[in-house]
């Protein structure tokens, strides 16, 4: 048993890792700055958790571990005090990849869809009996609301992430790639640095391992050439025979959702899991906590349908978008978007405004930038804002979107919409921060229970 201690234990990828120790008979500590949902969680589940300020009050020279967030600074008081106190410190990319190094690692990674296709391959891991563990960037109904599983066989699944180029951390026996794109340009330069980052980390599969590639990708179609001589390589594409079959079977909507599947099925087949048993996992997959997460709720004295999705990145809200254009062809659609960090819209500004002018919805409500502390760069800051994109927006918008507005806080965006959604009308809400609270609050206005 050890004694580990986690900074920003709240975040989604270090709650995982807490939640992996935890399970596994450790015991565990940690700070945060605020409350959460997750910190809650976590604390039902063992963890001794202290919120406020991070100042190393409560670090202390008999901790084995101290596990931090990558997105603490390195002059961050508590890591400071761990460091002064001789504590081993591992940041979490740092920390996961010491783990796996134990297992039969399958590392999912891309821009888009890492937390999907992860959760569509763990799930028929487990139908087939591998029994794996598994460390996902999201909830998943399936493992009780966790983002952590602790499986009892040598398969390890996660999500290898490419900010900072975290994944660089870890040493696969499997990578599946589902895209690339211009993202995390807080870090990166230019995608020409995050296809060579990529690189790099495909170049950590060992000779007999396996790359599993999205041919549909125009920045990963290079990669099947280069790597196919280094190690195994297969591809999956929308146009191969199954994709119609998936169509049919999946209850999440959107190509893009049948292209995380077949990644997920060109996986199974390198296990040698039978398809029969893969597309039976795949249509029972119910879908992962905000990513098109729907319900019909009652406020305002109507009945809408309303629909949670983490969309940040301007393919993904277009995708994303478009599936809920296509399966509520004849409703309103209503879509409150968070823009999510100063720099991503900063250094994105052309693309958001690109798909948002012609986004095939009726109304889009956007509110404040969201600031994703320690990441900001202040003369950024300064040079953009939510209400400069609705400017642009309006300049370039189509005609479908009748409708433009920018609300500051959810109780004007609340006011707005009880004057005019309708019964059976849809409400997205979309966005990467605490927008998703506002799920919680429409419920709170409205006494009567979810239907």
């Amino acid at each position: 048993m050890k004694k580990i201690y986690f900074i920003g234990i709240g975040g989604i990828g270090v709650s995982a890792l807490a939640r992996f120790y935890l399970k596994r008979g450790d015991k565990v500590f940690g700070s945060d700055l605020v409350n959460s949902e997750i910190t809650e969680k976590l604390k039902k589940e063992g963890a001794k958790i202290y919120i406020g300020p991070q100042n190393g009050k409560y670090l202390f020279s008999n901790f084995d571990l101290v596990i931090y967030s990558p997105a603490i600074f390195k002059e961050h008081l508590e890591l400071k005090k761990a460091k002064k106190l001789s504590l081993k410190t591992l940041s979490y990319p740092q920390a996961l990849g010491q783990i796996i190094k134990n297992y039969f690692s399958i590392a999912v990674a891309g821009t888009h869809g890492k937390s999907t296709t992860t959760a569509l391959v763990s799930l028929i891991l487990i139908k087939a009996g591998f029994d794996p563990n598994v460390i996902i960037g999201t909830k998943l109904k399936e493992f009780g609301d966790s983002n952590c599983r602790v499986g009892n066989s040598n398969y390890f699944v996660f999500e290898a992430d490419e900010w900072k180029a975290s994944f660089l951390n870890y040493f696969p026996k499997i990578i599946v790639l589902t895209n690339i794109e211009k993202e995390h340009l807080d870090y990166y330069q230019n995608l020409n640095e995050i296809l060579r980052t990529f690189k790099n980390f495909v170049n950590h599969l060992p000779k007999d391992g396996w790359l599993i590639v999205n041919r549909d990708d125009k920045n990963l179609k290079k990669f099947i050439k280069i790597f196919k001589k280094k190690t195994n390589v297969l591809s999956f594409s929308l146009k191969q025979k199954e994709a119609k079959v998936l169509k049919k079977i999946l209850k999440i909507p959107g190509d893009f959702n049948v292209s995380n599947a077949l990644a997920a099925l060109t996986l199974a087949r390198i296990l040698k899991i039978s398809d029969n048993l893969s597309f039976k996992a795949l249509s029972e997959y119910r879908g992962i906590w905000r990513r098109f997460q729907e319900e019909k709720i009652e406020v305002f004295d109507k009945k809408i349908i309303l629909i949670n999705d983490y969309a940040h990145h301007p393919t993904e809200i277009k995708v994303t978008l478009k599936a809920v254009r296509k399966k509520y062809s004849s409703k309103k659609i209503y879509c409150v978007f968070q823009p999510h960090q100063y720099q991503r819209t900063y250094f994105l500004f052309d693309d958001f405004v690109k798909i948002l002018s012609k986004a095939p919805i009726d109304v889009l409500i956007l509110t404040k930038i969201y600031e994703v502390k320690g990441r900001e760069n202040l003369k950024i800051r300064r040079k953009i804002s939510s209400e400069k994109l609705i400017e642009e927006i309006k300049h370039q918008k189509e005609k479908n979107l009748k409708e433009i507005r920018y609300f500051s806080n959810f109780k004007k965006i609340a006011e707005f919409l009880e004057k005019k959604i309708k019964d059976d009308d849809v409400l997205i809400i979309m966005g990467a921060g605490d927008i998703y609270q506002f799920n919680f609050y429409l419920k709170l206005l409205k006494k009567a229970p979810v239907v």
